[in-house]
């Protein structure tokens, strides 16, 4: 690939972010803003720039043979790791506030429910597939505008939950959008006959606790990638490091036979570095197709 062509990819992936930017900011209202951290776009956005700036130091680092951007390769592999390290070490100790954090997170998402779409489809999606309402049961829907139970409540959704919450119908082809409708004004029991009776917490602790091994499979899966790239790279600044120094303190040549025998030795040295940079890229590109993945 020539520079000219590189530098057209850089320009359009930083163009499509600034359209994926300016796309966000547009579609802000005040209420919107107000969960612009916990927006999947804007979620999206971060980690593509950070996966692009990543990938970009460890791709050209080694195929120009650069030290400083090899160096910045591995300093950012290594954050990212150590960041997703002590998340997990933190969450698996402090359980209590994670899940309060988690929490936090998702009255969020239920209280601008109806105002960003990217949030309401992450609700329906979860609910939906880990087959709960609310955070810890139906009621939590109050906290929304229009699904508040209060008797100043004017909204036509008023006392009612989403679609997402009700248990399918054997046989319905067409989705009951209203299914929800009344379910806060029902009792308890009454209520679990139309929706999924547990909330979503109590769901993703027995779906963990259920899937202990995918979920270590899925952890190894990514950090053993990050740690083999961090090794790799310091392995290769090592090596163009040792060809500097060698070619600064070889002298002027000494005869055909030692001419022939130290480029040997620098073809040899050239193979091995080439092996390295090819394994190198696949585990960026590995690297990469794993993040995207997790995320969705």
């Amino acid at each position: 690939m020539s520079g000219r062509t590189l530098s057209n990819d850089l320009v359009l992936s930083l163009l499509i972010v600034a359209i994926g930017v300016y796309a966000q900011v547009q579609k802000a209202t005040d209420a919107v803003r107000d969960t612009i951290l916990i927006d999947p776009a804007v979620i999206l956005i971060v980690a593509g720039v950070v996966m692009f700036f990543i990938t970009f130091c460890g791709c050209i680092g080694a195929l120009r043979e650069n030290i400083r951007l090899l160096k910045t390769f591995s300093f950012s592999l290594t954050l990212v790791f150590l960041t997703q390290l002590a998340i997990a070490v933190l969450g698996f100790f402090y359980s209590d506030q994670t899940r309060g954090a988690l929490g936090k997170f998702v009255k969020k998402a239920i209280v601008h429910y109806r105002d960003d779409l990217d949030l309401q489809n992450l609700m329906d999606y979860n609910q939906k597939e880990f087959k709960c309402c609310g955070w810890n049961n139906d009621t939590d829907w109050s906290w929304n505008l229009y699904f508040n139970c209060t008797h100043e409540n004017s909204s036509s959704e008023r006392c009612a939950v989403p679609y997402s919450c009700c248990t399918p119908v054997p046989g319905e082809t067409v989705i009951n959008t209203m299914c929800g409708f009344g379910v806060q004004t029902k009792s308890h029991l009454e209520a679990n006959k139309s929706i999924y009776p547990v909330g979503c917490v109590d769901k993703a602790v027995v779906w963990i606790e259920s899937h202990l091994l995918l979920v270590g499979a899925l952890a190894l899966g990514l950090a053993l990638p990050q740690v083999a790239g961090v090794v790799l790279s310091q392995i290769l600044i090592s090596q163009i490091q040792d060809e500097i120094t060698r070619c600064c303190e070889s002298g002027p040549p000494r005869g055909e036979e030692t001419g022939r025998k130290e480029l040997a030795v620098l073809r040899s040295a050239d193979m091995c570095k080439g092996i390295f940079v090819f394994l190198l890229y696949l585990l960026l590109v590995y690297h990469c197709d794993i993040e995207y993945i997790s995320y969705f």
